[in-house]
């Protein structure tokens, strides 16, 4: 049977996501025939060319001109201009063409929308060049991919305004799908004629069946703002052929899809799995089977939801996942390595990563070996079911990819990379004498030790992410994090004395949280920020989900629950009451612009208190909190 695995808009741009990856190499591993096709990449590519400037240039002349919003006007007067740059813009994005890098640096070759506004606040006391900080006297391809990047950005704010107002380059009509109850909403998406991003999509799907004529079409959602692309993807395919088998599977499913009810999800998707793919997959491959074989009855499908009349049933099992050794290695055959776009969106050196350059993705262990945070959905099989390969197993893995894709950067999405488990990785490349380059997301514990992080960085460690999420030791108790503020003090200093890039997830709205400790928390984040233990950091707001030990023991956390409405589709975050009342959305806005700043290194001497607009606390902290904390 042959097998199209395809990554749905939208995701990022600068590498492939890398679920079909895994379960393509998984399934030629077991001898399949398994392609992949990066439909989201191709659907960017297709809308931000000449081509498809035109297009959009012909949707804006079909609306009546006052209701053009004043970037559509502004777009429309120099579309001259935008379609001479946006092949060359690309190109360079792209790697293919480098010379343009100095046309591009020099503001004067490309139009410039309300995205390059922020580029005036940087003002140079000495009257000198106000991005200097950022790229110094020679960054001229970096100071050029930050300006391509604000280009292709308002080429999309056009995009939201004169064709689709849900599109954008991540997040791309997310409240369809997120937390959704009802299917309702989608349902009136779906059923709306299509737009030029719509068609397009449909187009590049149809020569995806052309190119590959598969059986069986799977779906990877990994967030919810990939779901409407998704079901436009699977809508074209059942248009064209009803014959060809639809799979849904991913993130978003498994973790908001759980309790799926809605039958109509099935006028688009055969089939709907949970949780990791691979022996879900082999149960379905043997119950479609091919023609003449004995097929496995379907009572006898893993983790799947299938449509029965006018309901929808659940199928398991039973069976045993695939041991993590035995999963096989990703394979990137199929996809266009050389056409990701290299964006630079942010300054910050280390933010930087998530968006720049093309990283191979890979996964030192399944689970997380902590599994305790109470915020986390530790209850579901991505985060509870540990299991890890030996760094033999890993290292060959990470040479296989390295001479298919001749790129020796990988980026390891675990949820927490354990540090034993890293330090024999170090050990293994060392023993090869293998060079490559990682980053990935580790838990700030105390193994972390300064002779540790220095065997991290040689064997090519540049960055690492951690979550020191509310920055209050009552609070992180409270989560069971299982750190102290002091603790990742001196586990992120041991990281940077090393040479390695510290960025820190941060959490605020967290239950009981009041403005004293949101306060003192952003204390603690200046501290770790000038004494340059952090270079990096996003400030995420607490969402209670149904699958986390808050969710499921509110009582705990001296919250209520409001009541969730009946459900036949996505059910994920629930909303609570706490008695604290604090308005975390206001302390929010203060949160962020001051990690903003904080990232660029400006108003780390500031009180804290001068980014909330209203009173707040003095904050309890002492000032020279962390610098003790290192000394000691």
């Amino acid at each position: 049977m042959r097998v199209l695995s395809v990554i749905p808009p939208m995701t990022q741009l600068n590498t492939p996501y890398p679920s079909t990856a895994y379960l393509t190499g998984f399934l030629r591993s077991r001898g399949v025939a398994a392609m992949q096709e990066d439909l989201a990449l191709a659907l960017v590519l297709r809308l931000l060319s000449r081509d498809g400037l035109l297009a959009i240039r012909e949707a804006i002349a079909a609306q009546p001109k006052q209701q053009r919003s004043p970037l559509v006007q502004a777009f429309e007067r120099g579309f001259d201009r935008y379609l001479a740059t946006i092949g060359p813009a690309v190109a360079f994005l792209q790697g293919r063409d480098p010379s343009v890098g100095h046309r591009i640096a020099g503001r004067s070759f490309l139009p410039e929308g309300p995205r390059f506004d922020p580029l005036d606040a940087y003002v140079d006391p000495d009257g000198g060049d106000p991005l200097a900080w950022a790229f110094g006297a020679l960054g001229v391809q970096d100071r050029a991919r930050h300006f391509a990047t604000l280009y292709l950005n308002d080429v999309a704010d056009v995009l939201r305004d004169a064709v689709d107002a849900r599109f954008e380059f991540v997040r791309y009509a997310e409240s369809l799908a997120q937390s959704q109850a009802s299917f309702d909403p989608l349902a009136r998406a779906l059923a709306a004629p299509l737009n030029l991003v719509d068609s397009t999509l449909r187009e590049l799907t149809l020569a995806a069946l052309a190119r590959h004529a598969p059986q069986l079409v799977l779906v990877s959602v990994p967030f919810p703002g990939n779901v409407y692309g998704a079901f436009r993807i699977a809508q074209a395919i059942k248009l064209h052929d009803p014959s060809i088998v639809t799979v849904l599977g991913g993130g978003f499913v498994n973790t908001e899809l759980r309790e799926l009810s809605e039958p109509r999800v099935f006028d688009y998707f055969d089939y709907v799995t949970l949780d990791d793919g691979e022996r879900p997959l082999l149960a379905l491959l043997e119950h479609l089977g091919e023609a003449g074989q004995m097929r496995r009855p379907q009572d006898k499908l893993v983790r799947t939801f299938v449509r029965t009349g006018d309901g929808v049933r659940y199928i398991d099992a039973g069976e045993p996942d695939i041991p993590f050794a035995e999963v096989g290695t990703p394979t990137w055959d199929g996809l266009p390595l050389d056409r990701y776009l290299s964006l630079l969106d942010m300054l910050n050196p280390m933010h930087r990563l998530w968006s720049d350059a093309r990283w191979n993705k890979l996964t030192v262990a399944h689970g997380c070996y902590w599994k305790k945070c109470s915020f986390c959905d530790v209850s579901l099989d991505y985060i509870s079911r540990y299991d890890a390969a030996t760094a033999e197993i890993l290292v060959d893995r990470i040479e296989t990819i390295i001479e298919e894709t001749g790129q020796t950067g990988f980026h390891f999405v675990d949820e927490a990379a354990p540090p034993k488990a890293l330090k024999a990785l170090a050990v293994e490349l060392q023993k090869r004498n293998r060079a490559i380059s990682w980053w990935g997301n580790i838990r700030f514990e105390k193994s972390f030790t300064s002779e540790l992080c220095a065997q991290l960085a040689d064997s090519g460690c540049i960055a690492v992410s951690g979550g020191l999420e509310v920055a209050s030791d009552r609070l992180l108790k409270l989560m069971q994090k299982g750190v102290s503020v002091e603790q990742v003090a001196r586990v992120t200093h041991a990281f940077t004395d090393a040479g390695i890039l510290v960025h820190a997830y941060l959490m605020y709205g967290f239950p009981t949280q009041t403005v004293q400790d949101t306060v003192d928390a952003l204390e603690y984040v200046r501290q770790l920020f000038a004494a340059n233990c952090i270079q990096s950091g996003f400030f995420h707001r607490f969402a209670c989900t149904v699958h986390s030990p808050v969710g499921q023991h509110p009582e705990r956390y001296g919250i209520t629950l409001k009541p969730l409405p009946a459900t036949t589709f996505a059910k994920s975050d629930v909303g609570f009451v706490d008695p604290t009342g604090v308005d975390h959305a206001a302390l929010g806005v203060a949160l962020n612009k001051a990690l903003y700043n904080y990232m660029h290194g400006l108003g780390l001497d500031q009180d804290v208190r001068s980014w909330f607009s209203g009173r707040v606390p003095r904050t309890q902290v002492p000032r020279h909190f962390i610098e003790r904390a290192l000394r000691q």
